[in-house]
């Protein structure tokens, strides 16, 4: 269960669990309730398991369930990033001699194919004209199952199996006429389908043969083939017991040896209630891994939706979360920014919550597969910088090769640096000295070489890049390339050489710890403006409302401009506060909201990282809680009223909670450092802090009640004492509990 704030439940438990043949669920207040089904896919009810993904919805008078999978990619070739001109040497000549246009053709996105894409997997409909209208549905968070009910009394429970690659669903009191279909995509549906000024997107665009669909009996197949030799399979499968139906569906794809079919014949074979024990058994710990509970219900129910979402898009050995994860758009088209994996904020947001939320081994899916694409980028780094090291680009597909877009962020410098800090923030906060030595350091090294490499030390002794950029300043023109160090690549390249020496430093690597922190050493300083707030860079100032915080890189996430370091770093991180502001909101998105709570929380500004928070949930996000981009509330939050789904502001929001009840990035563990004034009954259980320590603490008219650690790995403790101010510092063993109220 999500925590004690939900306590009062019990009594809607046994009620909605008194029914012998269904399901038992736990309700909380966070669950998304309704007296209807959504009748657009971006509102559906979402299930998933990170490899899984399903949308509950309503279409027209069907009921339909949009069919996912993480790996359903077509994985050709991007052609224009072949020859001799696919190099930064190439774009650097351009940019001197103020010829852009050539690099525009060659690596803007809407230039080229449509692929590589990720691409969507099936929809299963059923017929319920006769069923009378929806009269409730909820998605129980606790247990990740969506039920509904109709009129005429047949009800649904339906959920993706947490530990297989299948989909499940139970209807009661189903009459004999029960019909199912399964919907395929329109590959050669032969219309031109626009996306959000993405271009024509339409399906039939990638050149498949439609697929086949056979029947046999109450189980139906479907085998799409895609590019190359990639296919997929869909099936799914059901029984008829009495006035019930149980039914099991599977997509798996080419690239694992699993085949659809089998897995539904298995499933049915062991049955529904077998498979939703070994669902709980995921469900149940993850929930228990923290507890949050604040007084404000839209944060709260917010959070826990979040939290929801991101146990069901990432798993230890899942892919990363992509810009949709495992729902991508059922909607005819290929999903906005073909669904890829974008690494200029969206993928690096998307795991903030992992660590203070105690959720290491879901962060791992992002680390993993970083790690094992390892041999793709470094080929991308000697290929398109000529340098050793590693640097990634951007925009990803699948597989970590590049797709492309505004070369200034999809072939940033940079973005290795960023990746990297997942890599830094894992072994801070697991302790985990292994880690650290297999993987930590060795990815940290490989940018920190990639980075001294790219770099030149002038006469001065100043270390500098030519032409840096700062996401998505200026978009994609000329203009869009800098000089001087921008303060985004400048932070970037300060944390990877600092982060590398700390690293060094730990694994007793002396003459290489001494070397990374001599290179950053050489860098030059933040650029400020006359009242101290962070620059673009030194010739350019913030120059309007933009949805990307990129040049306060340094203030959060990187942790290098700190209020802990002093009054000269406080003014810097309120100038630029004050500047976001100052600008205001015109053109931030639904995640510059989540963002802005971060760096609120890390300024120790708690009644305004609440307003943010409250700001992206009540106006950033659609129904089902998946942010929207656009301000769908139309209340002048932004100027951007779009609603292109992505992920990475839901889990920015949760990260920023997070932060407002305790943080130790800056050595010292600080509880409750950023909530407001009025939240008196506050309280989280079991959030993880550098060190690997586990934090519970409660706080009572206004009064904090009770505050304990467990050290997981043992070593020193560092907590300021939340009623003395006391900075206590003690030896822990493995294991033990420290009670400090």
């Amino acid at each position: 269960m999500m925590g004690k704030c939900q306590m009062a439940l019990t009594l809607v438990f046994a009620l909605a669990s008194c029914q012998q043949t269904e399901l038992k669920v736990r309700p909380s207040d966070s669950d998304l309730q309704f007296t209807d089904l959504a009748t657009v896919w971006d509102e559906a009810m979402p299930l998933g398991n990170a490899t899984l993904g399903c949308l509950v919805w309503q279409r027209e008078e069907k009921l339909r369930f949009s069919l996912d999978r993480t790996d359903l990619w077509d994985l050709r070739p991007a052609e224009r990033y072949q020859g001799d001109h696919f190099s930064f040497d190439w774009v650097r000549k351009h940019i001197r001699e103020r010829d852009y246009a050539p690099v525009i053709d060659k690596f803007e996105r809407t230039a080229g194919s449509v692929a590589p894409s990720k691409i969507p997997g099936a929809a299963l409909e059923f017929d319920s004209e006769g069923w009378g209208p929806v009269t409730a549905s909820r998605l129980f968070l606790n247990d990740a199952l969506c039920q509904v009910g109709w009129e005429n009394g047949t009800r649904l429970q339906t959920f993706i199996q947490a530990d297989r690659p299948v989909g499940w669903f139970v209807f009661r009191n189903v009459a004999e006429d029960f019909h199912l279909q399964l919907v395929p995509p329109a590959y050669q549906s032969g219309q031109s389908v626009g996306n959000g000024g993405l271009g024509d997107t339409a399906l039939d665009l990638l050149g498949y043969e439609q697929g086949e669909v056979t029947q046999e009996g109450d189980f139906i197949t479907y085998h799409q083939k895609g590019w190359a030799d990639f296919y997929y399979d869909v099936a799914v499968g059901w029984q008829r017991k009495g006035n019930d139906i149980v039914g099991a569906w599977s997509i798996t794809s080419s690239l694992v040896g699993e085949n659809a079919a089998d897995e539904v014949k298995r499933a049915l074979g062991q049955g529904v209630r077998k498979a939703y024990s070994r669902h709980l058994d995921y469900w149940q710990p993850y929930w228990s891994q923290s507890v949050v509970c604040v007084p404000d219900t839209v944060v709260q129910r917010q959070y826990d939706r979040e939290m929801y979402k991101f146990g069901s898009a990432s798993r230890k050995d899942s892919y990363p979360i992509s810009l949709q994860a495992v729902w991508t758009a059922d909607d005819g088209r290929l999903p906005p920014w073909k669904g890829d994996y974008h690494h200029d904020l969206n993928t690096q947001l998307s795991y903030w919550p992992a660590y203070t939320g105690n959720h290491l081994d879901e962060g791992l899916a992002y680390i993993n597969t970083l790690w094992n694409q390892r041999p793709v980028h470094k080929a991308f780094t000697r290929k398109f910088f000529g340098k050793d090291g590693l640097d990634v680009p951007g925009t990803c597909a699948l597989d970590g090769h590049a797709i492309g877009g505004w070369v200034q962020y999809s072939m940033s410098q940079t973005t290795s640096a960023w990746l990297a800090q997942h890599f830094y923030l894992h072994w801070k906060y697991s302790a985990d000295r292994e880690f650290l030595a297999e993987r930590g350091y060795p990815y940290l090294r490989d940018v920190a070489v990639f980075l001294e490499q790219q770099s030149e030390v002038d006469e001065q002794g100043v270390r500098r890049l030519e032409w840096t950029s700062s996401p998505e300043i200026n978009d994609n023109r000329l203009e869009a390339w800098f000089p001087d160090f921008t303060n985004y690549d400048l932070a970037l390249t300060s944390f990877a050489f600092l982060a590398a020496g700390e690293m060094a430093d730990s694994l007793g690597l002396n003459d290489e710890a001494a070397h990374w922190k001599q290179a950053e050493a050489q860098l030059p300083h933040y650029a400020l403006d006359e009242k101290g707030a962070l620059l673009i860079s030194p010739s350019t100032p913030l120059p309007y409302s933009h949805r990307h915080f990129s040049h306060a890189m340094a203030i959060h996430p990187l942790g290098l401009l700190d209020v802990s370091h002093g009054d000269a770093e406080k003014r810097i991180i309120d100038a630029t506060l004050d500047q976001l502001y100052e600008y205001g909101p015109d053109y931030w998105c639904g995640y510059s909201y989540s963002w802005l709570a971060n760096l609120e929380a890390r300024a120790l500004h708690g009644e305004k990282a609440c307003e943010a928070l409250r700001t992206f949930a009540q106006c950033f996000c659609l129904r089902n809680s998946f942010h929207a981009n656009g301000d769908q509330s139309r209340s002048g939050k932004s100027r951007f009223l779009y609603r292109p789904f992505t992920l990475e502001g839901n889990f920015a929001f949760a990260s920023g909670l997070q932060e407002m009840l305790l943080q130790s990035h800056a050595g010292i563990i600080n509880v409750f450092p950023a909530i407001p004034e009025k939240w008196e009954d506050v309280s989280f259980e079991r959030l993880r802090t550098v060190g690997a320590f586990l934090v519970s603490a409660e706080k009572r008219g206004g009064e904090v009640t009770s505050l304990s650690v467990d050290s997981e790995k043992g070593g020193r403790l560092r907590i300021r004492h939340p009623k003395t101010g006391e900075i206590i510092e003690r030896e822990t063993k493995p294991g033990e509990k420290v009670i400090l109220l």
